[in-house]
């Protein structure tokens, strides 16, 4: 099945033909649709702006959302994954935000993941909403209750693992191996009820605060503890603050049914970490985040540059899609992380990604971190591709 740009009936919210990004991708027996806010096109201004609060602002991410998957013949019954990107200082109000997914969602219960971020590329935005649909497989849930795991076509999609026990108290204050340890074995037990275990997880999300910098790669212990024979791709991201206020660490994971192959390009450097540039299961690609890292030297290329880190890290990318069997126009979404040095420079990028991708563009969204894992790097993408 060719990929297909999802292009809704109407879209009255702004003219999304000038983006470098399709507002939802259709690719194998998904729909990835990019992250959306309460931004509207105002006529008497012709600015771009975002009104009310946390419910309102919402309500029309919701609604965007819902126009976009009905051009795609779904609608919100057919999500299976929500990811809510909350501003740090929006989260006294993200009781809100739990109360319109309520409306919006009814009994259905889709996976859900919640990213406290430093900002949104729209500075009145207080939440950005990305959603993937597509068949509409089990759920399961923890022992303790809260948020459930969601099948689709064989991905199961985890939702945001912390380290609180039932009583919503934090595990290992201070310590982010101990976190690290009892997220896992929370996702562990998630995993059992499905019928799947570690050797099946195929990407890994973890979100950081600057606290947890000083002891961090120690975590790599608890990783080798549990994941393999194949290591999963993953992602490590700095922000200021997490959805626990003593949390050092949270976890998102994505497992499959598909055995997962690893896939590389040839770069030694990932023989020594516990994660891979990329894992196939079945059609689909599972990419780690990439930088502008050279994967040999680990040298960090073009500092105080966003625009070359951009250009870099996408033919990385490809490199690592080419190897799996696919090109640039199997890209079905990717996430930018950017520092807040590079808002000065970032809609540059948009530039290298017309260059670089095919058509029909992925679905994609923009996120400003509080830093990345290398001081120097501006960018960081997250990538996924769908080999169909």
């Amino acid at each position: 099945m060719t990929a297909r740009a999802v292009q809704p009936k109407q879209f009255p919210w702004y003219d999304y033909s000038r983006y470098s990004f399709s507002l939802a991708l259709a690719a194998g027996q998904g729909v990835y649709v990019s992250g959306h806010t309460g931004s509207e096109f105002d006529p008497t201004t012709r600015k771009m702006v975002i009104k009310g609060g946390m419910a309102e602002q919402c309500r029309t991410a919701y609604t965007k959302i819902g126009a976009i998957l009905e051009g795609a013949g779904m609608s919100h019954g057919d999500v299976v994954r929500m990811v809510e990107y909350v501003r740090v200082d929006g989260l006294a109000h993200y009781a809100e935000a739990a109360q319109v997914r309520q409306e919006v969602f009814g009994a259905h219960r889709p996976a859900v993941n919640t990213v406290p971020v430093k900002a949104l590329l729209r500075p009145d935005a207080l939440i950005e909403l990305e959603a993937t649909a597509g068949p509409v497989g089990a759920e399961t849930g923890f022992s303790d209750g809260g948020p459930v795991a969601r099948e689709s076509a064989g991905v199961v999609f985890l939702p945001t693992i912390q380290a609180v026990d039932a009583a919503g108290n934090i595990i290992g204050a201070g310590d982010v191996v101990g976190q690290t340890q009892a997220i896992f074995e929370k996702a562990a037990e998630m995993l059992a009820a499905l019928g799947l275990g570690f050797d099946r997880v195929v990407k890994t999300l973890d979100y950081l605060t600057p606290a947890a910098l000083a002891d961090y790669r120690n975590t790599g212990r608890v990783r080798k503890q549990f994941l393999g024979p194949v290591y999963p791709c993953a992602a490590g991201i700095l922000m200021p603050g997490l959805l626990h206020p003593e949390a050092l660490i949270q976890y998102d994971f994505i497992a499959t049914r598909d055995d997962p192959v690893a896939i590389n390009p040839g770069w030694s450097r990932y023989d020594k970490l516990t994660y891979s540039p990329g894992v196939r299961a079945g059609d689909l690609l599972f990419l780690s985040g990439q930088g502008a890292l050279d994967p040999e030297t680990q040298i960090m290329l073009f500092d105080g540059d966003v625009v070359a880190q951009a250009e870099y890290t996408y033919e990385n990318i490809i490199k690592v899609v080419r190897a799996a069997g696919g090109g640039p126009e199997h890209l079905a979404k990717t996430i930018e992380y950017v520092t807040p040095a590079a808002l000065p420079r970032y809609r540059e990028v948009a530039g290298v990604r017309s260059k670089l991708l095919r058509g029909p563009l992925p679905a994609s969204t923009g996120l400003i971190c509080e830093a990345l894992l290398r001081p120097e790097m501006l960018i960081e993408v997250d990538p996924f591709a769908v080999l169909a």
